[in-house]
Protein backbone atom coordinates (compact mmCIF):
# COMPACT_ATOMS: atom_id res chain seq x y z
CA UNK A 1 0.00 0.00 0.00
CA UNK A 2 1.27 3.22 -1.21
CA UNK A 3 0.47 7.36 -0.14
CA UNK A 4 0.00 7.16 -3.89
CA UNK A 5 -2.79 4.99 -3.96
CA UNK A 6 -5.12 7.25 -2.74
CA UNK A 7 -4.18 10.05 -5.05
CA UNK A 8 -6.91 11.29 -7.71
CA UNK A 9 -6.70 14.52 -9.76
CA UNK A 10 -9.31 17.03 -8.82
CA UNK A 11 -9.95 20.24 -11.14
CA UNK A 12 -10.33 23.62 -8.93
CA UNK A 13 -13.34 24.25 -10.63
CA UNK A 14 -14.98 20.94 -8.43
CA UNK A 15 -13.75 22.73 -5.08
CA UNK A 16 -16.90 24.01 -3.37
CA UNK A 17 -16.32 27.61 -2.09
CA UNK A 18 -19.52 28.78 -0.78
CA UNK A 19 -22.14 26.68 1.13
CA UNK A 20 -25.72 24.95 0.04
CA UNK A 21 -28.54 26.95 0.44
CA UNK A 22 -30.56 25.40 2.24
CA UNK A 23 -28.51 23.37 4.02
CA UNK A 24 -30.34 20.17 3.21
CA UNK A 25 -30.64 20.78 -0.59
CA UNK A 26 -26.78 19.63 -1.16
CA UNK A 27 -26.44 16.63 -3.19
CA UNK A 28 -26.21 12.99 -1.85
CA UNK A 29 -24.34 10.27 -3.25
CA UNK A 30 -25.43 6.99 -1.88
CA UNK A 31 -22.50 4.33 -2.18
CA UNK A 32 -23.92 0.31 -1.31
CA UNK A 33 -20.04 -0.62 -0.49
CA UNK A 34 -20.47 -4.48 -1.31
CA UNK A 35 -21.69 -3.97 -4.63
CA UNK A 36 -20.60 -0.61 -5.58
CA UNK A 37 -24.08 0.61 -6.70
CA UNK A 38 -24.29 4.58 -6.75
CA UNK A 39 -27.93 6.30 -6.34
CA UNK A 40 -27.86 9.98 -6.72
CA UNK A 41 -30.24 12.11 -4.94
CA UNK A 42 -30.52 15.25 -2.49
CA UNK A 43 -29.25 15.31 1.21
CA UNK A 44 -33.41 16.10 2.44
CA UNK A 45 -33.91 11.92 1.19
CA UNK A 46 -31.74 10.13 2.81
CA UNK A 47 -34.23 9.07 5.58
CA UNK A 48 -34.94 7.30 2.34
CA UNK A 49 -31.92 4.88 2.81
CA UNK A 50 -31.95 4.51 6.94
CA UNK A 51 -34.73 2.00 8.81
CA UNK A 52 -36.04 2.96 12.18
CA UNK A 53 -34.12 1.59 14.87
CA UNK A 54 -31.64 3.30 13.23
CA UNK A 55 -28.93 5.38 15.54
CA UNK A 56 -27.28 8.43 13.86
CA UNK A 57 -24.13 9.65 15.75
CA UNK A 58 -23.42 13.37 15.61
CA UNK A 59 -20.13 15.17 16.43
CA UNK A 60 -21.52 18.41 18.39
CA UNK A 61 -18.05 20.38 18.64
CA UNK A 62 -18.13 23.79 17.62
CA UNK A 63 -15.71 25.94 16.17
CA UNK A 64 -13.73 28.30 17.84
CA UNK A 65 -12.98 31.32 16.08
CA UNK A 66 -9.27 30.31 16.76
CA UNK A 67 -7.21 32.70 14.27
CA UNK A 68 -6.00 35.45 16.49
CA UNK A 69 -3.50 38.16 15.27
CA UNK A 70 -0.83 39.44 17.14
CA UNK A 71 2.30 41.75 17.86
CA UNK A 72 6.39 40.76 19.30
CA UNK A 73 7.51 42.44 21.82
CA UNK A 74 9.82 44.02 22.07
CA UNK A 75 9.60 45.22 18.22
CA UNK A 76 6.29 45.25 17.18
CA UNK A 77 6.60 42.42 14.43
CA UNK A 78 3.15 41.09 13.16
CA UNK A 79 1.97 37.42 14.67
CA UNK A 80 -0.49 35.51 13.14
CA UNK A 81 -1.70 32.52 15.87
CA UNK A 82 -3.75 29.46 14.95
CA UNK A 83 -5.13 27.52 17.91
CA UNK A 84 -5.33 23.86 17.74
CA UNK A 85 -5.44 22.30 20.63
CA UNK A 86 -5.67 23.12 24.46
CA UNK A 87 -3.03 21.93 26.83
CA UNK A 88 -3.70 23.45 29.92
CA UNK A 89 -5.87 26.45 31.16
CA UNK A 90 -3.31 29.01 30.00
CA UNK A 91 -1.20 26.74 27.44
CA UNK A 92 -2.38 25.95 23.51
CA UNK A 93 -1.01 23.81 20.62
CA UNK A 94 -0.50 26.88 17.92
CA UNK A 95 0.18 27.09 14.63
CA UNK A 96 2.34 30.43 14.00
CA UNK A 97 2.81 32.20 11.25
CA UNK A 98 6.17 35.45 11.42
CA UNK A 99 9.77 35.04 11.81
CA UNK A 100 11.29 35.04 15.00
CA UNK A 101 9.19 32.78 17.39
CA UNK A 102 11.62 31.24 19.64
CA UNK A 103 11.15 30.02 23.04
CA UNK A 104 10.55 32.65 25.26
CA UNK A 105 9.19 34.68 22.67
CA UNK A 106 6.85 37.49 24.44
CA UNK A 107 3.73 38.37 21.60
CA UNK A 108 0.22 40.56 22.50
CA UNK A 109 -3.12 39.98 21.01
CA UNK A 110 -5.22 42.61 19.57
CA UNK A 111 -6.83 42.66 23.12
CA UNK A 112 -3.79 43.88 25.21
CA UNK A 113 -3.47 40.21 26.81
CA UNK A 114 0.22 38.75 26.34
CA UNK A 115 1.16 35.36 25.88
CA UNK A 116 5.08 33.91 25.60
CA UNK A 117 6.36 31.04 23.57
CA UNK A 118 6.58 27.93 25.94
CA UNK A 119 7.95 25.58 23.23
CA UNK A 120 9.15 25.02 19.54
CA UNK A 121 7.22 21.74 17.86
CA UNK A 122 8.11 20.78 14.56
CA UNK A 123 7.26 23.02 11.90
CA UNK A 124 5.42 26.05 12.51
CA UNK A 125 4.38 24.59 15.50
CA UNK A 126 4.82 26.22 18.83
CA UNK A 127 3.38 26.06 22.75
CA UNK A 128 2.12 29.14 23.44
CA UNK A 129 1.04 29.90 27.10
CA UNK A 130 -1.10 32.98 27.64
CA UNK A 131 -1.07 35.57 30.71
CA UNK A 132 -4.39 34.43 31.51
CA UNK A 133 -7.19 31.79 29.77
CA UNK A 134 -7.53 33.17 26.11
CA UNK A 135 -11.24 31.72 25.41
CA UNK A 136 -12.49 35.05 26.96
CA UNK A 137 -11.06 37.17 23.72
CA UNK A 138 -12.02 34.92 21.52
CA UNK A 139 -15.63 36.58 20.68
CA UNK A 140 -13.73 40.07 20.31
CA UNK A 141 -10.70 39.63 18.63
CA UNK A 142 -11.12 35.83 17.15
CA UNK A 143 -11.61 35.25 13.15
CA UNK A 144 -13.43 31.62 11.94
CA UNK A 145 -10.42 29.67 10.23
CA UNK A 146 -11.78 28.27 6.67
CA UNK A 147 -9.71 25.47 5.13
CA UNK A 148 -6.93 26.85 2.76
CA UNK A 149 -8.36 25.71 -0.15
CA UNK A 150 -11.45 28.56 0.48
CA UNK A 151 -10.76 31.94 -0.97
CA UNK A 152 -14.39 33.68 -0.88
CA UNK A 153 -15.62 35.15 2.07
CA UNK A 154 -17.87 33.98 4.16
CA UNK A 155 -21.05 36.30 4.99
CA UNK A 156 -22.24 34.18 8.13
CA UNK A 157 -19.63 32.66 10.31
CA UNK A 158 -22.35 29.82 11.52
CA UNK A 159 -22.58 28.58 7.64
CA UNK A 160 -19.42 26.97 9.02
CA UNK A 161 -21.07 25.55 12.01
CA UNK A 162 -23.45 22.39 12.13
CA UNK A 163 -26.93 23.58 13.76
CA UNK A 164 -26.01 21.09 16.85
CA UNK A 165 -22.90 22.30 17.58
CA UNK A 166 -22.36 22.75 21.49
CA UNK A 167 -18.96 21.96 22.56
CA UNK A 168 -16.71 24.60 21.51
CA UNK A 169 -13.02 23.31 20.67
CA UNK A 170 -12.29 22.71 17.08
CA UNK A 171 -9.99 24.21 14.41
CA UNK A 172 -12.19 23.13 11.60
CA UNK A 173 -16.06 22.10 11.37
CA UNK A 174 -16.86 18.14 11.20
CA UNK A 175 -18.37 19.00 8.06
CA UNK A 176 -20.38 15.99 7.05
CA UNK A 177 -23.04 17.36 9.45
CA UNK A 178 -23.44 21.14 7.35
CA UNK A 179 -26.28 18.98 5.62
CA UNK A 180 -28.57 19.11 8.35
CA UNK A 181 -31.02 21.17 9.02
CA UNK A 182 -33.72 21.24 12.20
CA UNK A 183 -36.40 20.35 10.18
CA UNK A 184 -34.57 17.28 8.58
CA UNK A 185 -33.98 16.26 11.79
CA UNK A 186 -37.45 16.52 13.43
CA UNK A 187 -38.55 13.92 10.39
CA UNK A 188 -36.23 11.86 10.62
CA UNK A 189 -36.84 11.87 14.25
CA UNK A 190 -40.51 11.21 13.17
CA UNK A 191 -39.44 8.38 11.02
CA UNK A 192 -38.08 6.28 14.03
CA UNK A 193 -34.54 7.04 13.92
CA UNK A 194 -32.46 7.59 16.78
CA UNK A 195 -29.91 10.12 17.64
CA UNK A 196 -26.28 10.28 19.43
CA UNK A 197 -24.01 12.58 20.32
CA UNK A 198 -20.41 12.53 20.62
CA UNK A 199 -17.51 15.34 20.30
CA UNK A 200 -14.04 15.19 18.76
CA UNK A 201 -11.96 18.63 18.46
CA UNK A 202 -10.83 18.93 15.10
CA UNK A 203 -7.62 19.80 14.25
CA UNK A 204 -6.00 21.42 10.80
CA UNK A 205 -4.22 18.28 10.37
CA UNK A 206 -7.56 16.68 9.28
CA UNK A 207 -6.79 18.79 5.48
CA UNK A 208 -2.93 17.73 5.95
CA UNK A 209 -2.02 15.48 2.79
CA UNK A 210 0.04 12.41 3.79
CA UNK A 211 3.65 12.91 2.23
CA UNK A 212 5.37 9.90 3.38
CA UNK A 213 5.62 6.99 0.34
CA UNK A 214 4.16 4.64 2.79
CA UNK A 215 1.16 5.76 4.56
CA UNK A 216 1.63 3.68 7.48
CA UNK A 217 4.80 6.00 8.82
CA UNK A 218 2.65 9.04 8.79
CA UNK A 219 2.31 10.39 11.95
CA UNK A 220 -1.31 10.95 12.32
CA UNK A 221 -1.69 14.19 15.46
CA UNK A 222 -3.47 13.66 18.08
CA UNK A 223 -7.28 15.03 19.09
CA UNK A 224 -9.40 15.12 22.01
CA UNK A 225 -13.18 13.03 21.86
CA UNK A 226 -15.43 11.95 24.14
CA UNK A 227 -18.27 9.41 24.13
CA UNK A 228 -20.52 9.86 26.78
CA UNK A 229 -22.72 6.61 28.79
CA UNK A 230 -26.07 7.81 27.19
CA UNK A 231 -24.07 7.55 23.98
CA UNK A 232 -22.21 4.25 24.66
CA UNK A 233 -26.05 2.78 25.83
CA UNK A 234 -27.63 3.86 22.72
CA UNK A 235 -25.18 2.24 20.72
CA UNK A 236 -25.19 -1.04 22.57
CA UNK A 237 -29.12 -0.73 22.36
CA UNK A 238 -28.84 -0.40 19.04
CA UNK A 239 -26.29 -3.03 17.76
CA UNK A 240 -28.40 -5.75 20.18
CA UNK A 241 -31.65 -4.87 18.66
CA UNK A 242 -30.46 -4.92 15.23
CA UNK A 243 -30.00 -2.13 14.18
CA UNK A 244 -27.12 0.01 11.92
CA UNK A 245 -24.75 2.93 13.93
CA UNK A 246 -24.60 5.52 11.29
CA UNK A 247 -21.61 7.55 11.83
CA UNK A 248 -22.21 11.26 10.62
CA UNK A 249 -18.63 12.01 9.32
CA UNK A 250 -14.88 10.68 9.68
CA UNK A 251 -14.77 12.36 13.18
CA UNK A 252 -17.58 10.86 14.72
CA UNK A 253 -16.09 7.76 13.59
CA UNK A 254 -12.83 8.27 14.93
CA UNK A 255 -14.56 9.44 18.39
CA UNK A 256 -16.94 6.28 18.01
CA UNK A 257 -13.72 3.77 16.77
CA UNK A 258 -11.85 4.84 19.69
CA UNK A 259 -13.79 3.75 22.23
CA UNK A 260 -14.49 0.51 20.91
CA UNK A 261 -11.09 -0.01 20.41
CA UNK A 262 -10.20 0.65 23.55
CA UNK A 263 -11.68 -2.42 24.71
CA UNK A 264 -9.88 -5.29 22.90
CA UNK A 265 -7.21 -6.14 20.27
CA UNK A 266 -7.37 -4.99 16.47
CA UNK A 267 -7.70 -8.43 15.68
CA UNK A 268 -10.57 -9.54 17.70
CA UNK A 269 -13.52 -11.45 16.64
CA UNK A 270 -15.26 -10.82 19.35
CA UNK A 271 -18.50 -8.49 18.88
CA UNK A 272 -18.28 -4.68 18.74
CA UNK A 273 -20.38 -3.95 21.90
CA UNK A 274 -20.69 -3.78 24.51
CA UNK A 275 -19.35 0.00 24.02
CA UNK A 276 -17.80 1.73 26.91
CA UNK A 277 -18.00 5.47 28.32
CA UNK A 278 -14.25 7.07 26.46
CA UNK A 279 -12.95 10.62 27.27
CA UNK A 280 -9.24 11.25 26.10
CA UNK A 281 -6.90 12.23 23.13
CA UNK A 282 -6.94 9.93 20.37
CA UNK A 283 -4.34 9.18 17.64
CA UNK A 284 -6.03 6.62 15.67
CA UNK A 285 -5.28 6.47 12.32
CA UNK A 286 -7.78 3.76 10.51
CA UNK A 287 -6.26 3.03 7.39
CA UNK A 288 -7.27 -0.37 4.47
CA UNK A 289 -7.53 -3.53 6.29
CA UNK A 290 -8.91 -2.05 9.88
CA UNK A 291 -11.65 -3.99 11.37
CA UNK A 292 -14.68 -1.48 11.86
CA UNK A 293 -16.28 -2.26 15.18
CA UNK A 294 -18.87 0.16 15.97
CA UNK A 295 -19.58 2.06 13.14
CA UNK A 296 -22.25 0.27 10.24
CA UNK A 297 -23.00 3.04 7.68
CA UNK A 298 -20.84 6.78 7.34
CA UNK A 299 -22.05 10.21 6.32
CA UNK A 300 -19.17 11.96 4.70
CA UNK A 301 -17.97 14.46 2.24
CA UNK A 302 -15.31 14.21 -0.60
CA UNK A 303 -11.97 14.66 0.48
CA UNK A 304 -8.77 15.82 -0.26
CA UNK A 305 -6.34 13.17 -2.34
CA UNK A 306 -3.71 11.37 -0.52
CA UNK A 307 -5.80 12.35 3.04
CA UNK A 308 -5.73 10.49 5.97
CA UNK A 309 -9.43 11.09 5.92
CA UNK A 310 -9.88 9.70 2.12
CA UNK A 311 -7.54 6.59 3.52
CA UNK A 312 -10.26 6.37 6.43
CA UNK A 313 -13.26 5.98 4.02
CA UNK A 314 -11.59 3.76 1.70
CA UNK A 315 -10.86 1.38 4.95
CA UNK A 316 -14.67 1.66 5.12
CA UNK A 317 -15.80 1.16 1.59
CA UNK A 318 -12.88 -0.46 -0.21
CA UNK A 319 -10.15 1.76 -1.93
CA UNK A 320 -11.08 0.96 -5.93
CA UNK A 321 -15.26 1.17 -5.08
CA UNK A 322 -14.20 4.94 -3.57
CA UNK A 323 -12.37 5.83 -6.46
CA UNK A 324 -14.79 4.86 -8.69
CA UNK A 325 -17.61 6.83 -6.96
CA UNK A 326 -14.99 9.65 -6.50
CA UNK A 327 -14.60 9.88 -10.72
CA UNK A 328 -18.19 9.32 -11.32
CA UNK A 329 -18.94 12.08 -8.65
CA UNK A 330 -16.64 14.64 -10.67
CA UNK A 331 -18.24 13.42 -14.15
CA UNK A 332 -21.52 14.28 -12.55
CA UNK A 333 -21.04 17.47 -11.34
CA UNK A 334 -20.44 17.12 -7.41
CA UNK A 335 -18.70 19.47 -5.49
CA UNK A 336 -15.82 18.71 -3.51
CA UNK A 337 -14.42 19.22 0.24
CA UNK A 338 -15.51 21.46 2.86
CA UNK A 339 -18.49 23.39 1.50
CA UNK A 340 -19.69 20.53 -1.06
CA UNK A 341 -21.56 17.73 -1.69
CA UNK A 342 -22.04 14.60 0.71
CA UNK A 343 -22.14 10.61 0.09
CA UNK A 344 -24.03 7.84 2.09
CA UNK A 345 -22.03 4.62 2.47
CA UNK A 346 -24.16 1.98 3.69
Amino acid sequence: MKTSDFDYDLPPECIAQTPAEPRDSSRLLVLNRQTGRIEHTIFREIGRFLHPGDLLVLNETRVIPARLYARKLPGGGKVELLLLRRVDDLTWETLVGGSGLKMGRRIELESGLQAEVAAVLDGPRRLVTFDEPVEPHLPQIGHTPLPPYIHAQLADPERYQTVYARQPGSAAAPTAGLHFTPGLIESLVAQGIRFATVTLHVGLDTFAPVTEDDPGEHKIHTEWCEVSAATADLVNQTKAAGGRVVAVGTTSVRTLESAASGQRSAVSPLPPYPLSPFAGSTSLYILPGYPFRAVDVMVTNFHLPKSTLIMLVSAFARRETVLEAYETAKREGYRFYSFGDAMLIV
